[in-house]
């Protein structure tokens, strides 16, 4: 068995004439978007340029405790919820409501502009496994060849052009954002410089606020409570062979064979995610100007190979094979047009974990919901962390396929998020701990957003701290670092439980549930026809604060902090939780009572989290509930958007359905045939589907789908069990009868096992288990077909047609 799969390259065979057609590239700071053509345009971002500022979270907070909400208000809105006075429930919830979370922005443009010779034999090839994009074309008949890639090593974006015969053209920096300085200036040697100092704005509003302003600057009246200077800078250095000359902002090159650039940034925002003093504007220029002349200074060659040595060990971890493969690069517009969803899905899943590995690296902001890539100054949905699904769905593939470290980001946030947390939970609702809502951003934000008119559906949900809690418990479950349980893990999770007892009530029979209570973002119909979305205890709600509870009690028991009193709390509340009820329907009961959902196909699967991703309803242990989540899913349907596609598509590998998960990836999967730049209706009426760059769209574009499809396809080949008898790791859980061979190398259990599979006739072939944490040997039990066999994770082959059989 091989240790690895063949790399995947992806080609396009015309330049990008749209932002969905561009080729993304990042190292989790720096994103760009390679069009490619005569022009050479490159969408620039920086994960760290979003509007806001540090005490942007606090000073809303004052102003929503002054308006009235507090902890007196919160009771009579459980009075109201008690007395089925719904409108009542959601004019008061309103009043709880703060502005809205901050927006993610573009940087701006670098062209380098070959003029206007005729553009032949164009090529442009991603290498998935070493994240280069290498291009090919005649520019007037000179074959000319640039190479784009941004390196983690060297922290900059690096253009490399070569020309077989001298060519000539203009180096321009543009930014939407404001500019309060810009330079542009050459020297000896063929070396030049461009640069740009900017400014973000203190408060920004999503465009679906059509009537709000759009942006506010600090030297605005509105502006200028915040000490924080909102400023980035941004650094071109350019070397050639050829002459340079400044031309206004610009620099013309004439006469090159060998161009290089590269592009650094500093902003203020990453210094401050990285808890690093505030920089002036003139050090911050100096910082990207140095850093970008020391790079573009350096051997072109070194530059790659330092860059491609940091993707590989990341993207090289993982890979997936079904049916028979070359090493040749594969068209992306056939591949669209065929539909092969062989091909389709070891494409998206090698995509996925590029894309993760190109937008979150320690010491930058998590992935948003278009990854680092975004080119409007109002993105849909502010590009910011909408925290009911897509932020988690973000991060559902990084410890399954080997990219642990990358889950650092969101780690990051949520203690950021814990903090600011920690006020609202007190100020608002006089509960300790801390607790977070529908929306986040990096400076934290935890209040419900809606600016006082967002409908209760999703703007009222206090539940997005308890969900994110998720993601800690998985960084113990793959990582199983002590130290790390102990010291960060434990204590974050201790103030989400500590939130949720709080924010518990007793009902009939001294069960406790919670009061209010939504259900992202559906709603129901009331008894007199009418919608409702306030109600008491749904499936959500119970089902986290569940897992909650019983992480909180696990992590102590591993750390040895079983003294705290805290968890004699928890134990005392957990055997009195409300549980989960199967309606009439036979489906998973949504609301604390059989409401009706006004939209029964609706595209969150809200009630069967604890079906995907947190395990509570299985199969084998749960199978009443198991077969509810299978019935709630029929009802749902097919279709939506990519992040809905992705959910279902998990789920129902969870429920070993791998027929099904089979037809709704070649839904998700499918050309999008619609106008990218229209954003379809919310209720996922209008499905989306793939750019032509494999963007998930629905419309509009957002990166969770991209995401959520790699880590889908793993749990469809790879169950995530323990890899213990009570929890074995599954294989092949759901594979479908047309992907009847393949191979998946390192995708991980939740032991801390990386496991390596190929199968043949639809059934194991042979098996490698690694021990991927350090632990040293350990047994691992593994299941196929109702058989189990316990095996020692020490890297050695398995035929595990001698333990499963050989034919079915």
């Amino acid at each position: 068995m091989s240790a690895a799969t063949r790399p995947v390259r992806l080609r396009w065979t015309a330049p990008a004439a749209r932002w969905g057609e561009a080729t993304p590239v990042g190292n989790g700071e720096i994103g760009g978007m390679v069009f490619g053509d005569a022009r050479g345009r490159i969408g620039l971002n920086d994960s760290s340029l979003w509007s806001g500022t540090p005490d942007g979270p606090a000073r809303a907070l004052d102003a929503v405790v002054a308006g009235g909400a507090g902890p007196e208000r919160l009771a009579e809105v459980r009075d109201a919820v008690a007395r089925h006075d719904d409108d009542a429930a959601e004019r008061l919830l309103r009043t709880f409501e703060g502005p809205w979370s901050q927006e993610f922005l573009p940087l701006g443009d670098l062209d380098l502009d070959l003029g206007t010779a005729d553009v032949t034999g164009y090529e442009r090839v991603l290498d998935l496994s070493s994240a280069v994009v290498d291009e090919s074309f005649l520019l007037g008949g000179v074959p000319v060849r640039r190479a784009t890639w941004v390196s983690a090593a060297d922290g900059a974006l690096v253009v490399e052009l070569v020309a077989d015969a001298p060519v000539s053209g203009v180096l321009r920096l543009r930014s939407p954002l404001r500019v309060v300085g810009s330079d542009a200036r050459v020297a000896d040697g063929g070396r030049a410089h461009l640069s740009l100092l900017v400014e973000t704005p203190v408060d920004g509003s999503p465009k679906h606020e059509s009537e709000a302003v759009a942006h506010v600057w600090r030297d605005s009246a509105d502006g200028a409570a915040t000490g924080f200077d909102p400023a980035a800078a941004v650094a071109v250095a350019l070397r050639t062979d050829g002459a340079v000359t400044p031309s206004g902002d610009d620099v013309v090159v004439t006469g090159a064979r060998r161009i290089l650039l590269a592009v650094t940034t500093e902003t203020n925002a990453r210094r401050w995610w990285r808890h690093e003093p505030a920089a002036t504007r003139a050090d911050l220029a100096e910082r990207a100007a140095a850093r970008a002349e020391a790079v573009a200074t350096s051997d072109s060659a070194d530059l790659r190979t330092r860059h491609e040595a940091d993707a590989q060990a990341l993207l090289g971890r993982s890979g997936l094979e079904i049916g028979a493969v070359d090493d040749r690069p594969v068209d992306v517009g056939p591949l669209l047009a065929d539909g092969d969803d062989r091909a389709l899905a070891r494409v998206l899943y090698a995509y996925g974990r590029y894309l993760l590995v190109s937008s979150s690296r320690p010491g930058s902001p998590p992935a948003n919901l278009q990854g680092i890539w975004n080119a409007s100054m109002r993105p849909p949905w502010s590009s910011n962390y909408t925290i009911n699904i897509n932020t988690q769905m973000n991060y559902w593939l990084a410890e399954r396929t080997g990219l642990g470290e990358l889950h650092e980001p969101l780690l990051d946030l949520i203690e950021r998020v814990a903090h600011t947390g920690s006020a609202v939970a007190s100020a608002l609702y006089g509960t300790r701990g801390w607790v977070a809502h529908h929306n986040t951003d990096p400076w934290g934000w935890a209040l419900p957003v809606g600016a006082g008119h967002g409908a209760t559906s999703w703007a009222f949900w206090p539940m997005g701290g308890l969900w994110l809690a998720d993601h800690l418990w998985q960084r113990w479950e793959y990582g199983r670092d002590r130290d790390e349980l102990a010291g960060r893990v434990l204590p974050l999770l201790l103030g989400a439980s500590a939130f949720a007892l709080d924010w518990l009530v007793t009902g009939a029979g001294g069960t406790l549930g919670t009061s209010p209570s939504t259900s992202p973002e559906n709603s129901f119909l009331r008894a007199d026809g009418s919608t409702g979305a306030v109600s008491t205890s749904s499936a959500m709600d119970l089902t986290l604060i569940r897992a909650t509870f019983e992480r909180t009690l696990a992590a102590a028991e591993v750390a040895g902090t079983t003294g705290e009193p805290l968890l004699d709390e928890i134990r005392a509340a957990l055997p009195r939780l409300a549980p989960l009820r199967v309606a009439d329907d036979g489906t998973l009961a949504e609301w604390g009572d059989d409401a009706v959902a006004t939209d029964p196909q609706h595209r969150h699967l809200s009630p069967l989290i604890g079906l995907h991703p947190l395990d509570v309803i299985d199969v084998g242990r749960t199978p009443g509930l198991a077969e509810a989540a299978r019935r709630t899913l029929d009802v749902r349907g097919p279709g939506a958007m990519g992040w809905s596609w992705s959910w279902k598509i998990a789920m129902r590998a969870r429920l070993g359905d791998g027929e099904t998960a089979r037809d709704l990836l070649r839904e998700a999967a499918r050309a999008f045939p619609g106008d990218p730049d229209l954003d379809a209706p919310v209720d996922g009426s209008e499905w989306g589907g793939l750019l032509p760059n494999l963007f998930s769209t629905h419309p509009p574009f957002q990166i969770d789908g991209n995401y959520g499809l790699a880590a889908a396809i793993a749990e469809m080949l790879v169950g995530s069990g323990e890899g213990t008898p009570d929890s074995p790791v599954r294989l092949l859980p759901a594979l479908p009868a047309a992907w009847p061979e393949g191979r998946i190398t390192g995708v991980r259990t939740r032991g801390g096992v990386a496991v390596d599979l190929d199968w043949s006739d639809g059934r194991p072939a042979t098996l490698r288990l690694h021990d991927a944490v350090g632990a040293g040997t350990r047994e691992v039990t593994v299941s196929f077909g109702g058989r189990t066999h316990t095996l020692p994770a020490d890297g050695a082959p398995v035929r595990a047609a001698d333990l499963f059989g050989a034919t079915p």
